[in-house]
């Protein structure tokens, strides 16, 4: 089972900018393993506290997710700590989720990070009701196949990046062209250029004087 929440910055009848978080530490697992690359990951910094995620708009990344939308992000995961939901100024990490490592000898539930540099931190300074009884009555409870879903998004990405690199060799191809085009041009107007000199020795052999010449093109 997955909750799913709408925070503040989520259009109506949209799932941009959607929380959600699973039901316990083994489901925690499944989260970890099929989430996608560019959902943002929260947790209570050094204590225990659910895995909550927030995906995303497609085209956003962390640094893009609202002030109000982060705060309800913070609260949704401060609520489900059970030391942290009483205690004040509590820390919180949050990074991409393409950031998570999990390694065999990890406990159920634990992950580490590739890179530190892409952990961000920030603090709650106490609950705020009022954030966490409307994300609460927001809540959906779903049984999605978590698998199945990552899948599809990936078939889909692939499908984008497919038609990204027809349209790229496409425009490379037209651009050639086009250079070739303008190339031969110029070679064409130095051809005819050469075609129409003629030396003052070929003038004077083909005219006796100027005028006749000048009759020449009457």
């Amino acid at each position: 089972m997955v909750f799913y929440f709408t925070p503040r910055g989520c259009e109506p009848g949209k799932d941009d900018w959607l929380l959600y978080m699973g039901l316990d530490k083994y489901e925690n697992e499944d989260l970890i393993k099929y989430s996608l690359p560019h959902d943002v990951w929260f947790h209570v910094d050094s204590l225990s506290s659910a895995h909550v995620y927030l995906r995303l708009p497609e085209g956003k990344t962390m640094h893009d997710i609202p002030k109000d939308t982060l705060e309800d992000a913070c609260q949704l995961v401060k609520a489900n700590s059970i030391q942290g939901n009483k205690m004040s100024n509590i820390p919180i990490v949050y990074t991409p989720a393409s950031n998570l490592r999990k390694s065999a000898d990890m406990a159920v539930g634990q992950v580490g990070f590739h890179d530190d540099k892409l952990v961000k931190r920030t603090q709650v300074q106490r609950r705020l009701n009022e954030i966490v009884n409307r994300l609460n009555k927001s809540q959906k409870e779903r049984f999605p196949d978590l698998a199945a879903e990552k899948a599809a998004w990936e078939k889909e990405q692939a499908g984008k990046a497919k038609a990204a690199a027809a349209v790229q060799r496409k425009s490379e191809k037209e651009e050639k062209e086009e250079q070739k085009r303008q190339q031969d041009m110029l070679d064409y107007k130095h051809i005819m250029r050469d075609e129409a000199m003629v030396t003052a020795g070929e003038l004077g052999q083909k005219y006796q004087n100027a005028e006749d010449y000048e009759d020449d093109f009457m």
